[in-house]
């Protein structure tokens, strides 16, 4: 029997990633991370927990059929954790809700709700919860910021009064005393090995384990038809770019990449690591080349431009998402960038964009789904031949352009869905 879990909440910062963590931790040698919605850094914080690659399952770029074949696909092992995206509900009105999500797959939620403060009102907050949609797949839930075990059983007493079928399973205790405050927000770059441990720990120290995990099984049937366009193998050699600068990259397009090329050959440009010569095409991810400390691990990297200019001078194949784009620039503020394309950036103070795009190919008329965020602006560059319209409202603004065989976009897109 395998068993499943989304680990969702009311809103962002109610701790989510906290409760991942620990789960993942404690589940490390037989669960497969999942990250709902377009996130890349969830993931990345996933894979280094559980030592294994987080899968993203985002309800608008993927309908429902490609939700449960990308779902079933990735799940080898025993147990599937799950983190949500903002609030349950947030991202319905695009089917990209933790919400979706469950209630197409199936699973069983649990909320993580924030206690600090408070003890009917929660019971109220979650009665709401449950009762906003009668298909919600909500079936227990932790309770956060705890002060004192009496505080959890009165807050606990008034869930069991209101909301009928809820299971509480738990709590974490307010001001845990392994964060510290160089650990909040749990970045990735801080924390080794022993201190995830000993966070984890403490986070699942009053939950009751068994109690939870027998409200996580799922019926697992794997997907038989394959949803998306036939795959057609290329005899050709990919090379992608994958490292500290350009890090953003769905787990499933990777594996895509692999499935319809003949070979996929990842360098490291931070390491002045050269594309090969016979490459066919060059992939380059999102990430960040903009900012002074990832300008500094590429400036010097002499070897990797010259052959990515190379390729490009002969026509070959290059498509660049986000910091990839950038780096095809000429430059971003007074950091040099490839020169490929002939486009100028700078970095502004504030968000340029922030969610879903269709990204409109001018010369085919091609719509892409994605996603897009961003604080840098294009402030030099010819007529755009790819443009992103926000699906909320109704304005273009330049998103990509084409050069050839060269393609760079400020969409990130799942190309398994796309191409």
């Amino acid at each position: 029997m395998k068993k499943a879990l989304i680990i969702s909440a009311v809103a962002s910062n109610q701790g989510k990633t906290l409760l991942t963590m620990a789960l993942l931790n404690h589940f490390k040698t037989k669960v497969r991370p999942y990250k709902i919605g377009p996130d890349f850094i969830d993931p990345q914080f996933h894979e280094k927990v559980a030592s294994y690659p987080s899968v993203n399952l985002d309800g608008f770029m993927m309908n429902k059929e490609q939700l449960e074949w990308i779902f079933t696909k990735y799940l080898d092992r025993d147990v599937a954790i799950c983190e949500g995206v903002m609030g349950f509900y947030d991202g319905m009105d695009k089917g990209a809700s933790a919400y979706n999500v469950a209630k197409i797959l199936d699973i069983p939620t649990l909320l993580i709700l924030d206690a600090s403060g408070s003890y009917i009102t929660i019971a109220a907050i979650l009665k709401g919860m449950i009762t906003f949609r009668d298909d919600n797949t909500i079936k227990a839930v932790v309770l956060n910021k705890i002060s004192s075990k009496m505080h959890f059983d009165l807050v606990k007493k008034h869930i069991e009064l209101e909301c009928e079928g809820i299971v509480v399973v738990g709590w974490i205790q307010k001001n845990l005393p392994s964060i510290s405050s160089r650990h909040l927000g749990l970045d990735l770059e801080v924390l080794d090995t022993y201190e995830l441990q000993s966070i984890a720990q403490e986070v699942l120290k009053n939950i009751d384990m068994q109690l939870l995990e027998s409200i996580m099984d799922i019926d697992f049937v794997a997907s038989q038809k394959y949803p998306f366009k036939a795959l057609v193998k290329k005899d050709e050699k990919c090379i992608l770019v994958k490292d500290k600068n350009f890090s953003f990259m769905y787990h499933d397009n990777i594996e895509y990449l692999k499935e319809i090329y003949r070979e996929v050959i990842i360098i490291d440009s931070t390491k002045d690591e050269a594309i090969q010569v016979d490459a066919d095409i060059v992939i380059l991810g999102g990430g960040y080349v903009e900012t002074d400390e990832s300008y500094t691990r590429i400036k010097d990297s002499f070897v990797f431009k010259a052959s990515l200019v190379a390729h490009a001078n002969k026509n070959k194949h290059i498509y660049a998402e986000c910091a990839g784009l950038i780096y095809l620039g000429k430059k971003i503020d007074d950091k040099e960038m490839s020169g490929i394309l002939d486009i100028e950036f700078k970095l502004g103070s504030k968000r340029e964009r922030l969610g879903y795009y269709k990204a409109i190919d001018f010369q085919s008329n091609e719509i892409t789904l994605g996603h897009a965020f961003h604080y840098s602006y294009i402030t030099h560059a010819p007529k755009a031949d790819i443009a992103l319209y926000k699906i909320s409202q109704k304005n273009m603004k330049d998103g990509g352009y084409k050069k050839g065989n060269i393609i760079g976009t400020y969409l990130h897109s799942m190309w398994r869905v796309s191409f």
